[in-house]
């Protein structure tokens, strides 16, 4: 079965089962300043799931393009990758465990769906704790269906529990669907650390709420997330025992290599996963670009990583670009924003590994240079940390270079600074998840509604041409990134403020409604991420000043945001613009920077 097979399977058994099919969402997730990237099928829906009306109603099914980076490390085994696909069907309010589960069982061993024989399949349930009893109701629904006892287990918190992906917010117990991938019948009963039992599939039932105070209390509207990991599944129907033996990856490791001769399974699988992840988030039409901070930096360790290794492998001359477009052709159809952004792609890995090529002919010259004037034959950790940090030259080219005039790199100071370098940065960034998923705290509700009058006024000032980039929201502040070649000049920053202050001023309604986006678009609504929206979408209005498409939270009315200030003005990246600015009471100032 090919992954297009599987993905318009169970869009057809969900569309059948009355839920609406929505589009992918960008990978750059929209008002969350939780996650650097969409990390799963619901992290686009989280208002939804916490109570606001979703446009096409309470049943939702899509496939979602994810990414993740906590396991990079692990890329390269058989089921870790950056980017992947999330197949995954919701239910806001609507049913709840007992369908969610008939469902999972009848897609997967269906004859007219995925037909796979119910022996070789496993399930697990959340066993219960001091926060929350055991999940009987899954369990007699498994029963029910004939899973026998010893297929089915009860598992701790640590391996059947969602959430919340903050401090706070919604959660509770999920089960998993486990598929039998070795050799001969499976064992009679099933034990989850046999990693011959690979999970495909994940129904998460939100049924509880996280507090301040650590209590987890009963949700009014209980919420089905579920979701099914589609290279996983690929794979394992089509009796694989790798994520990267599916089709999509195929095309890439074939011409990759045709540009080795070194049989470097990990290497190749690494190469071929990071190109692809840069190739999605590159095509993303958010506009994401190499750099030194957040979404950028990432997209940069991603593209200088493959080229790292490459590097290892032998590929002579620049490769990136031609790999990632084997991506840009297997993706187009799900995702159709990559034939416009094909061009964009290409340059953009083309002038990265270029950069990057650069950097590693500086960092080797001055490399030579050391070892030319010094002695001995082991080179100081910390030397080697400081080639990787200044001049981003990675360890293995050190060791490599090293290696052919019979060096070693003294491991323990090298480690030691690397590991303090981690933890910064982890410092740096858990800042990130002080507000949880999609916060709708009264002070991040009135930075998102402020959002809508800055774009509108940024249009009036500057011109039509200014478009929203992203947005970054905290209860502090908010960050927005916009289209716009030339820094603002006081002038006009002063005007846009001036602006955003006057509709403060007029106490305007702020009015929620419901249509097309061909209605939407018709009625002068602004709504630049396309792709997002098909059937019924949200169209929020002030006045006749500001008309969006949006999901996020808002206020009633604009009185409600006291005062608006632009604390900075500054480049983002090429063409984009950034603002940071503050809501403050009237009789609060803040400086511009």
């Amino acid at each position: 079965m090919t992954t297009q097979e599987l993905i318009d399977k169970y869009l057809e058994f969900f569309r059948q089962r009355q839920h609406a099919v929505i589009p992918s969402a960008s990978l750059v997730p929209e008002n969350d300043p939780s996650v650097l990237f969409t990390t799963a099928g619901m992290h686009p829906l989280v208002p939804y799931l916490l109570g606001q009306p979703h446009p096409q109603g309470g049943r939702l099914a899509n496939v979602q393009q994810c990414v993740r980076t906590g396991d990079i490390d692990e890329v390269g085994d058989n089921t870790h990758l950056t980017f992947f696909e999330m197949l995954g069907n919701w239910s806001l309010g609507d049913y709840f465990k007992r369908e969610a589960i008939m469902w999972s069982w009848e897609f997967l061993t269906g004859r007219e769906w995925l037909g796979i024989p119910s022996e070789r399949l496993a399930v697990s349930v959340f066993a219960g704790d001091n926060d929350a009893p055991l999940d009987e109701e899954s369990k007699a629904a498994w029963k029910a269906l004939g899973v026998p006892e010893q297929r089915l287990r009860a598992l701790p918190k640590a391996d059947n529990w969602w959430g919340p992906a903050g401090q706070t917010g919604p959660c509770g117990p999920d089960t998993e669907m486990f598929y039998w991938t070795g050799e001969g019948a499976p064992p009679q009963v099933f034990e989850p650390a046999d990693k011959r039992w690979v999970e495909i599939w994940n129904d998460v039932f939100m049924q509880y709420r996280k507090t301040e105070t650590g209590a987890f209390e009963p949700l009014a509207q209980q919420n089905v997330d579920t979701g099914m990991g589609v290279e996983r599944t690929v794979a394992v129907l089509n009796h694989r025992t790798d994520v990267y033996s599916t089709d999509t990856f195929v095309p890439a490791l074939k011409l990759l290599t045709s540009r080795t001769a070194k049989n470097d399974e990990r290497g190749l699988r690494i190469v071929v996963d990071h190109l692809r992840a840069a190739a999605m988030i590159l095509g993303d039409p958010a506009g994401v670009v190499p750099s030194n901070v957040e979404r950028g930096y990432v997209l940069r360790r991603l593209i200088r990583r493959a080229v790292r290794y490459g590097r290892l492998l032998g590929i002579q001359g620049m490769f990136t670009a031609e790999i990632g477009a084997t991506f840009v052709s297997a993706f187009q159809l799900r995702y159709p924003w990559l034939k416009n952004t094909a061009g964009f792609v290409r340059e953009q890995f083309n002038a990265e590994e270029e950069r990057f090529l650069a950097t590693i002919e500086r960092g080797t010259k001055k490399l030579e240079r050391r070892l030319k004037n010094g002695s001995g034959t082991v080179f100081p950790g910390l030397e080697a940390f400081d080639l990787l940090q200044t001049y981003g030259f990675p360890l293995e080219l050190t060791e490599e270079i090293l290696r052919e005039r019979g060096w070693t790199v003294e491991r323990e100071s090298f480690t030691s600074a690397f590991r303090q370098h981690q933890q910064l940065s982890r410092t740096a960034t858990a800042g990130r998840f002080r507000s949880g998923l999609a916060d709708t705290s009264a002070e991040t509700t009135k930075l998102h509604t402020a959002t809508h009058l800055l774009h509108a006024a940024l249009r009036k000032v500057l011109g039509e041409h200014v478009q929203q980039k992203g947005s970054n929201i905290t209860p502090e502040r908010l960050r927005f990134d916009f289209s716009h070649t030339s820094k603002m000049t006081s002038d006009e920053l002063k005007r846009v403020e001036a602006m955003v202050n006057e509709q403060i001023g007029r106490a305007l309604t702020v009015s929620r409604d419901e249509m097309s986006p061909e209605q939407a678009k018709q009625g002068g609504a602004l709504g630049f991420f396309g792709h997002k929206y098909a059937g019924m979408v949200s169209v929020y209005t002030m006045g006749n000043f500001s008309k969006e498409i949006c999901t996020g939270p808002h206020v009633q009315n604009t009185s409600e945001l006291g005062s608006f200030r632009i604390l900075k003005e500054e480049a983002s990246s090429a063409g984009i613009r950034r603002i940071k600015a503050v809501v403050l009471p009237p009789q609060r100032t803040a400086n511009v920077a």
